[in-house]
């Protein structure tokens, strides 16, 4: 009963987060800077700063960013300082 009741709480706590990543939302910027820890500061079209870093499914398809690269970020409604970079234009 108590292996229930754990099931179900993981089962709460993943729709939540599935639900969570889709309130985050994509703006187009420039990489200006690379930082250590494959982070990056990119310059939205807005003209803000942002601290982003590069996603999972960039790392493991070995996508490079380089200063100048245009890409999208997914930014998160709570922390608009902090992003991911999920996409690089070609």
């Amino acid at each position: 009963m108590v292996l229930v009741a754990a099931s179900s709480l993981v089962n709460d706590k993943k729709a939540y987060v599935l639900s969570k990543k889709e309130e985050a939302f994509e703006v187009e910027g420039t990489v200006t800077q690379a930082l250590a820890n494959t982070r990056f500061r990119v310059q939205l079209e807005t003209g803000n700063d942002v601290l982003a870093h590069v996603a999972g499914r960039m790392r493991k398809h070995f996508i490079r960013i380089v200063p100048g690269d245009k890409v999208r970020v997914e930014l998160s409604p709570y922390d608009l300082t902090k992003g991911r970079i999920v996409y690089r234009e070609r």
